[in-house]
């Protein structure tokens, strides 16, 4: 039981909590490639973002994994985000900060959704099978892991050079 939840009712609430922190990030993402202000969406996507991340260390385990890491850091590069954007309201330096702190949030957190899919997906199990404790493997997961990145770096990119609000938080 974790949280008074039985092991898969608490790991759904955690994928929910994941699912709404990718999908209000990829809007927010847009938004800075658009210089749109959306201050109620980037304020859900960073809460629940965080609570992807501290959620997944409330999982039982026994010592520190490959998860754990990537958890760490992201909630290292969100508080940083949180302080660019809400603490220093984006002025300066601290415009461009927020940006590669939050997407690369987001980028970690769709890194995991890729890893898991080809964990729990039969179909794409079957193209990158794994051996527990290895994350899946081979070329079909390396190229569409390679895609994510690049994706999201030349986003990146762009929203640093397009995202300039007028003002924010």
């Amino acid at each position: 039981m974790v949280l008074g939840l039985s092991l898969p009712a608490f790991t759904l609430v955690h994928v929910i909590i994941s699912l709404i922190a990718i999908v209000s990030g990829l809007v927010v993402m847009f938004g800075l490639l658009g210089s749109k202000r959306m201050p109620g969406l980037t304020a859900i996507f960073l809460l629940f973002t965080i609570l992807t991340s501290v959620t997944g260390f409330l999982f039982p385990f026994k010592e520190l994994l490959p998860s754990h890491m990537i958890g760490i850091l992201s909630l290292v590069l969100l508080a940083i985000a949180c302080i660019a954007l809400y603490g220093m309201k984006l002025s300066g330096a601290w415009r461009p900060i927020y940006i590669v702190t939050a997407m690369t949030s987001l980028y970690l957190n769709v890194f995991v959704l890729v890893i898991q899919s080809f964990l729990k997906v039969p179909a794409l199990a079957a193209l990158a099978p794994a051996v527990p404790p290895a994350p899946p493997s081979g070329p079909v997961f390396a190229v569409v892991q390679g895609i994510v990145l690049v994706f999201f770096v030349l986003v990146i990119i762009g929203a640093w050079r397009r995202f300039r609000p007028m003002a924010f938080a």
